[in-house]
């Protein structure tokens, strides 16, 4: 029987991920995040980012506007 691996995204990512993903200090993400409109998960003690809010966060700060 073959070994089938099941590749799962995760729906959400810590903040040092999005730092990464973003290019920018955890400091610098802190600061782009208006308080209280931060696009954040929380679970538990955890702070999590949903993904599809991140695409929404930068393409809502594009410079480039794209039809559609």
């Amino acid at each position: 029987m073959k070994n089938f691996f099941l590749a799962v995204e995760s729906l959400t990512v810590d903040e040092e991920m999005v730092a990464k993903m973003l290019g920018v200090s955890r400091e610098a993400l802190r600061s782009y995040m208006p308080k209280g409109n931060e696009p954040d998960v929380r679970i538990g003690i955890r702070v999590l980012f949903s993904r599809e809010d991140l695409v929404k966060f930068v393409k809502q700060r594009s410079r480039r506007k794209t039809s559609g």
